[in-house]
């Protein structure tokens, strides 16, 4: 039986997040801790089920983008719900606009997705709470009447549609309310400013609010439906763009270091992704000593050891994530056996792997690529594959500065980065990646660079 490559194709979307929960995406899952350092994960969890379960927890967690952060947040949400917790998940990037951040709007969002999150949660209206954001929407000349029954904004390009119910009591929820006047200062630059000049002097008000009003209210009610609690995973604020605020200080350090103590304040659990830049920053370990716990890593999946031999274990694991779609309903040495079926040779699937330097995404954008070229063909060829990452390396070495290669001959050759803003930038870009073996960590070039002739200088 012939590979459908085009069914293969479909599977293979890079920009898809594999929902743990979900019984057709588990097919596709492969568990890469072993290779990753330690159950990253596991940590996470044992700090909300185990360490802090009767206090509130702030957890940071950072890596890559695109090296599975949300597919193990996903897998966290989903272990948490089976150990009894009320899970708030969301994706902060379609709450927030990512090159101009505040902590008013951080704190705004999570409100929000609490709120809509405890929708089915019977507690008593958050008055504190609504009465600031009137005082906050009148500001913004924003329309709120509470005496509608179901309200609207207009559909803005890039602004997720925000319509929510109001309640059996004719009142406009708390989550629509949020939401209206969110998206209209997402999309007015101008209403953020003004938006965050009014709410910045008021965050301790604002949280108080949401903590009393809200957060503990929930718990209890969820408690005494048998949940053990509140978790709220705050996922893509790592992709918070790292320009610089109007006096001088970077927008990551901004959110994560100086207004650290605003989001270790709410009265559950939260866990934020966090830029992996601000690990290799100057004023990294300011933050550790804001936080009681560092950020946890996920680090590249380990394709190689620090002397460039193949990871064995690495390599199989990669080998299961791309075959997996192909084949999600055979097992392990199922898979194996239908190599030849898809590829040209077993060597060309190790080539991909390889290449990726275990990086997920960039893994899956250069299958998707080469799918598409062979598709016709019925097999995957190496001539094919060698073109693209011929194509793929082109586009890397077009960015990168004669500064910049001579910090990346010094990471091939020392396999470690220092605190230089050069070295953040290369991070940044995915020009260098992170891995992790038995506790210790090293560095190597994006492999898609290994031949490039300015790494030969």
């Amino acid at each position: 039986m012939s590979i459908d490559l085009l069914t293969f194709f479909k599977a293979t979307n890079p920009g898809q997040t594999i929902n743990i929960a979900d019984p057709e995406d588990r097919k596709y899952y492969i568990d890469f801790s072993p290779v990753r350092g330690g159950t990253v994960i596991e940590e996470l969890k044992e700090n909300i089920t185990i360490f802090y379960a009767n206090q509130p927890s702030c957890d940071l967690f950072t890596g890559h983008i695109g090296c599975g952060k949300s597919t193990e947040l996903l897998r966290l949400k989903a272990e948490l719900e089976a150990e009894g917790f009320h899970i708030v998940y969301f994706e902060s990037s379609d709450d927030l606009e990512m090159a101009d951040v505040d902590i008013a709007d951080v704190l705004l969002a999570i409100a929000r997705r609490i709120s809509q999150s405890l929708a089915d949660v019977a507690i008593a209206e958050p008055q504190g709470l609504k009465r600031l954001l009137k005082r906050t929407a009148e500001l913004l000349q924003t329309e709120y009447d509470l005496s509608e029954v179901e309200l609207g904004l207009p559909k803005m390009p890039g602004v997720p549609d925000v319509k929510v119910k109001a309640n059996d009591k004719g009142a406009l929820s708390l989550a629509f309310g949020i939401g209206k006047i969110t998206a209209k200062a997402r999309a007015d630059s101008g209403l953020r400013e003004r938006l965050n000049q009014f709410l910045g002097p008021k965050k301790a008000e604002l949280l108080a609010a949401i903590n009393q009003e809200l957060i503990e209210p929930a718990i209890a009610q969820l408690q005494q439906q048998g949940k053990r609690g509140l978790v709220v995973i705050v996922d893509n604020l790592d992709r918070i763009e790292g320009q610089t605020k109007g006096w001088g200080r970077s927008q990551q350090e901004y959110i994560f270091i100086d207004q650290a103590e605003y989001l270790q304040k709410f009265n559950c659990h939260v866990v934020y992704t966090m830029p992996l830049a601000l690990k290799f920053a100057d004023e990294y370990a300011r933050l550790t000593q804001r936080y009681k716990e560092e950020p946890k890593v996920l680090p590249m999946v380990q394709v190689q050891q620090v002397d460039g031999s193949d990871c064995e274990e690495g390599m199989r694991l990669l080998r299961q994530m791309v075959l997996a779609r192909a084949l999600p309903d055979l097992d392990e040495q199922g898979r194996l056996n239908r190599v030849n079926d898809i590829f040209d040779h077993p060597e060309s699937l190790d080539r991909l792997c390889r290449v990726s330097g275990g990086h997920v995404r960039d893994l899956l954008q250069l299958l998707i690529q080469w799918l598409k070229k062979d598709l016709k063909q019925g097999r995957l060829t190496r001539e094919t594959l060698e073109g693209l990452i011929r194509s793929r390396r082109n586009e890397m070495t077009l960015t990168i500065d004669d500064h910049e290669w001579g910090l990346l001959r010094k990471v091939r050759e020392r396999k470690k980065v220092s605190g230089d803003d050069g070295y953040q930038k290369l991070i940044y870009s995915r020009l260098v990646f992170e891995y992790r073996d038995r506790g210790e960590s090293w560095f190597d070039i994006n492999p898609v660079l290994a031949d490039a002739k300015e790494l030969r200088e």
